[in-house]
């Protein structure tokens, strides 16, 4: 399962693509020049139980660490995930 990741200057998307159809999707948007906004997660039924979700959570924190950025998780899952995992609390705003 490969993760991809596009964005433009307002939101960023990382998502789980099978046979051109997204079946996964965390969407963020860009607060200011260092802090991204996780918004909504999103996991198609075909993928529940697969840690896609928390793939695609996982992706962004690898993200905000190599630019310098913190996480705001407002999606209820992102904020779970953070919670749960201390070991990506660092990039938390």
């Amino acid at each position: 399962m490969k993760i991809q990741h596009e964005e433009d200057d307002k939101k960023g998307y990382f998502y789980i693509e099978i046979e051109g159809k997204r079946k996964a999707e965390m969407v963020y948007s860009k607060a200011g020049a260092n802090l991204l906004i996780i918004e909504h997660t999103e996991v198609s039924d075909e993928l529940r139980g697969t840690g896609s979700g928390n793939k695609l959570v996982l992706a962004a924190v690898e993200l905000a660490r190599s630019q310098n950025k913190k996480i705001l998780p407002l999606c209820p899952f992102a904020k779970s995930v953070f919670k749960k995992q201390p070991e990506i609390q660092d990039v938390l705003k």
